[in-house]
């Protein structure tokens, strides 16, 4: 299978490290904490990735050509989906552009313990046109509620709230761009919340690691893990 990875966004929150770079290309360890999320994939058999690139699409290309120089197992495609393309939009783009009907999708900006196969299994055992991985952190990330291993309520997380939120790492059938009207669409508003609503969205539960890099503390956070030798992100040698 394929893993698309969303790359186009300006990163705003971190614009300390993203003037001259879109975000997921800012360096944990030394490497771009893109190259990271690709290790989780690659560790676990998947090797073949589509970019949903954007802001700095150009940044992007140079880089992805530099790795296939080092890594002749990454098979790695670059689509430009345009600058200002909501994530939604990126992910239709990327679907209409490729022929599986089935692929993993994720965002370029956060690294997870979450083991692939396993989602994969789980999806395939609710019949849903969209699995997205339900974890527990801060209260910015869009809320999940689940009965029965689907989203029931699909919506904005307020700080009292309790429970699992959207970490990305979705698993994506591709009827899924029927719920995407266009390039103005964030994947997390009414695609996420249609599909909810229809029963044809599931929640793989993840209890372990999964942090996202939108700050500048979060991107030290994680550098400070990657430097101890004790990164739990990473499923690799």
């Amino acid at each position: 299978m394929k893993a698309i990875i969303l790359v186009g966004g300006l990163g705003t929150r971190i614009s300390e490290e993203t003037s001259d770079k879109p975000k997921p290309l800012v360096q944990i360890g030394g490497k771009p904490i893109l190259w990271h999320i690709m290790k989780i994939y690659q560790s676990q058999g998947v090797n073949d990735f589509l970019l949903a690139a954007g802001y700095k699409y150009d940044v992007v290309l140079d880089y992805v050509s530099e790795l296939q120089k080092t890594d002749r197992t990454l098979n790695v495609e670059v689509l430009d989906t345009g600058l200002l393309t909501a994530t939604g939009g990126r992910l239709k783009r990327c679907m209409m552009h490729i022929e599986e009907e089935r692929v993993f999708a994720t965002y370029g900006d956060g690294v997870a313990s979450v083991d692939i196969h396993a989602l994969l299994k789980y999806h395939q055992s609710k019949s849903a046109i969209a699995t997205l991985t339900a974890v527990r952190p801060p209260a910015r990330f869009g809320h999940v509620e689940i009965r029965n291993g689907l989203v029931t309520h699909f919506g904005e997380k307020n700080q009292s709230d309790e429970g699992w939120i959207n970490g990305g790492f979705f698993v994506l059938e591709k009827q899924v761009v029927q719920f995407i009207s266009g390039d103005e669409m964030p994947f997390e508003h009414e695609p996420l919340i249609k599909l909810s609503k229809e029963a044809k969205l599931a929640a793989y539960l993840h209890d372990g690691f999964w942090q996202p890099m939108d700050t500048l503390r979060e991107k030290n956070d994680l550098e400070e893990l990657w430097k101890s030798g004790r990164a739990p992100w990473k499923l690799w040698n």
